[in-house]
């Protein structure tokens, strides 16, 4: 049988891509480009409302293989009930580190560094100097350590960090050194000058920084959320910022978009920016090297990459 491959963007601009399967580009719009149901490999498409992208998963009763642009997959599994068994769930791990871990540094140093409040300044012709934190010499703690959370560590190296300490889910040992369980969060949390989230959202860390997790930060530092939103609660932060103890710089928000009447536009010592960790030119040859490699294992039928769960097996 000849595969139907569902692309976000158009085949003729991936080099590469093997032989065999029948290319369909599909990137959201209202009419589909073939019969949903004789889908075999669907490719999310990107920075598309949720709705878009679950909108013809209910019909796709043959598909083999579902494939996200995104670091992330929470806005997919919504949709996996309506799927066969088997279903193999893929994400882009590779395409996204070095974009976000930029952008991390850019919040961390502009944050500390007051930028944000020089732009302003200078929006009115004033000249404001002022004593500003460095990053070097600080404690980075880095909350949810995988590729994203090693691409960001890659980064502080050259900026003189005295320490790096590492947290995911379960404990295990890097060349760098030891990643720390979930479980020992609260111990090193008063230690940090620096709490960055590079986490995903599951049930497990939704609302992972609550007032308690908020409480633990020492005096004074800086929270950095690059991950997912509702990771944060916007209201128990809201609280600590604005009580001018710590700040906070945030890609991404609960609610998302942030609306315009928002508190956390105004609150104090918070910079947001819009969820632009991603969508940069380092965009682009990632996610279709991605899509060649994924694609050629699946026509040779070998194992493909990025697995997060397969349907069926597991609660999703």
């Amino acid at each position: 049988m000849t595969p139907d491959v569902w692309l976000p963007l158009p085949p003729d601009e991936i080099d590469g891509l093997p032989e065999g399967p029948r290319y369909h580009f599909w990137d959201g719009g209202e009419t589909y480009p073939a019969d949903p149901e004789e889908c075999d490999f669907y490719v999310v498409p990107y920075m598309k409302p949720a709705e878009v992208c679950l909108r013809p998963l209910p019909r796709m009763r043959s598909v083999r293989v579902v494939q996200t642009l995104s670091a992330g997959i929470d806005h997919v599994r919504p949709g996996l009930k309506d799927l066969p068994s088997g279903v193999r769930l893929c994400n882009a791990r590779g395409v996204h580190e070095a974009s976000t871990a930029e952008l991390t540094l850019t919040l961390i140093l502009a944050s500390l560094r007051g930028i944000p409040g020089f732009v302003r300044a200078q929006d009115r012709g004033e000249w404001q100097g002022g004593f500003r934190p460095a990053l070097a010499d600080r404690t980075v703690l880095i909350v949810g350590y995988g590729s994203i959370g090693a691409a960001v560590e890659d980064r502080l190296v050259p900026f003189e960090v005295a320490r790096v300490a590492r947290v995911a889910r379960s404990a295990r040992t890097t060349e760098r050194g030891p990643v720390h369980p979930l479980t020992e969060l609260p111990s090193l949390l008063p230690e940090a000058d620096v709490v960055v989230l590079t986490t995903p959202l599951t049930e497990s860390t939704r609302h992972l920084v609550d007032a308690a997790f908020l409480a633990r930060m020492k005096d004074g530092a800086l929270l950095v959320n690059v991950a997912r939103g509702p990771v944060v609660d916007t209201k128990a932060l809201l609280t600590e910022v604005g009580s001018g103890r710590i700040t906070a710089a945030l890609d991404v928000t609960d609610p998302e978009p942030l609306p315009a009447d928002h508190p956390l536009w105004e609150a104090p010592g918070v910079l947001v920016t819009p969820h632009v960790g991603g969508p940069t030119s380092a965009f682009l040859p990632r996610a279709k090297r991605l899509l060649r490699d994924q694609l050629r294992r699946y026509v040779n039928h070998e194992e493909l990459g990025n697995v997060i769960l397969v349907t069926g097996t597991e609660d999703v």
